[in-house]
């Protein structure tokens, strides 16, 4: 299949959900109705596909089974790390947990992950928080269910010991079913009907050594990721001209502005953007990243970048940053300055 320029995710997930419709005795072909996927795909390991497509296969799983309280933990239960590509190694290879979490939130559309996560440090415990704004409202059971058990099931994959969590909040009302994900996942209280949904675990935790560490390997399995994610990058038609107009502007524009740059409507550009399976917010927050890596590896100031880049203050831009790359600015800017001379003399 050819590749649609957008937000692009790895097939393995696509993968281990075909795996879990064929356990509940779904046909193939139902299950890649309208998806665009074809059955040579779900066996290429390097095909990429959309995530609205992902979305629709989901779609069609719900549809042709129960749709109820579990379903979803079912389906959570297939995610190990080796089942996952290149990502679950570069995770299984990292020193620590902290590390394994950070490099699987960087390259977060490798993994099996519908909604968004992202790490927040509060003092001696650290918060996993899972936003699913972005999943379709009759996926988000489905999905939420479905991340919990796969960290669940990926943490232990990596650490056979359960993490001493404090607690877990889900968006969902309470069900006997979910006393699964408590006892999975080690937590001492469970909170339901939440404003979010998230996992609290204690900040030492995340310093506990991996038994398969391996530096070297790590490093060419997240060099693997990265050359995934930058084919992932790479635009084409309008898409690639609305990125060249962002990187001109240094990420400051409206979508009014670039549709005026085009000499287009805001609905055409709109409907153009969404013809090549991206929006408007997206590239400009996929411009602003890229442009926010590079200043950082300058050797500018995470103060002086923020401002650059017209944030109102540096927790916004830090916050900002660490859903682009799963890390803060600071960390990834004493990290890449140390690689800036090297890179200098290729």
């Amino acid at each position: 299949m050819s590749e649609a320029p957008g937000r692009l995710r790895a097939i393995h997930n696509a993968a281990l959900l075909v795996e879990f419709a064929a356990q509940r005795g779904l046909a193939l072909r139902n299950v890649l109705s309208g998806t665009g996927i074809t059955p040579d795909d779900i066996a290429d390991p390097d095909v990429m596909i959309t995530r609205e497509q992902e979305f629709e296969l989901m779609r069609n799983i719900v549809a042709g089974t129960d749709d109820e309280p579990g379903l979803g933990l079912l389906a959570g239960m297939l995610c190990h790390p080796t089942s996952l590509g290149i990502w679950g190694f570069a995770l299984s290879t990292s020193a620590t947990l902290r590390q394994a979490l950070e490099l699987g939130l960087r390259y977060l559309d490798l993994s099996f992950a519908a909604g968004e996560i992202r790490l927040e440090a509060k003092g001696a415990q650290v918060e996993i928080i899972r936003d699913d704004s972005a999943v379709p409202s009759e996926l988000r059971r489905f999905t939420l269910e479905r991340d919990m058990v796969a960290i669940g099931i990926t943490q232990q994959d990596l650490l056979p010991l359960r993490l001493p969590a404090v607690r877990l909040e889900l968006a969902l009302p309470m069900h006997p079913m979910y006393e699964a994900v408590s006892t999975l996942l080690g937590v001492s209280e469970m909170v339901f009907d939440a404003d979010r949904s998230a996992l609290t675990v204690p900040t030492a935790a995340l310093e506990l050594p991996l038994p398969q560490a391996n530096p070297a390997s790590m490093k060419l399995y997240e060099e693997q990721c990265a050359e995934i994610v930058q084919r992932r990058r790479n635009r084409f038609g309008v898409s690639e001209q609305v990125r060249e107009l962002l990187i001109h502007r240094h990420g400051l524009a409206e979508q009014s502005d670039i549709a005026a740059d085009l000499n287009i409507s805001v609905r055409t550009l709109r409907r153009r953007l969404a013809a090549e399976g991206t929006t408007f917010r997206e590239l400009s927050s996929e411009t602003i990243g890229l442009l926010a890596e590079e200043l950082l590896s300058t050797g500018l100031t995470v103060e002086s970048v923020a401002d650059r880049l017209g944030y109102a203050s540096v927790s916004a831009f830090g916050t900002a940053f660490r859903s682009w790359r799963g890390q803060t600015p600071g960390q990834y800017a004493r990290e890449n300055r140390l690689l800036a001379p090297l890179r200098g003399h290729r």
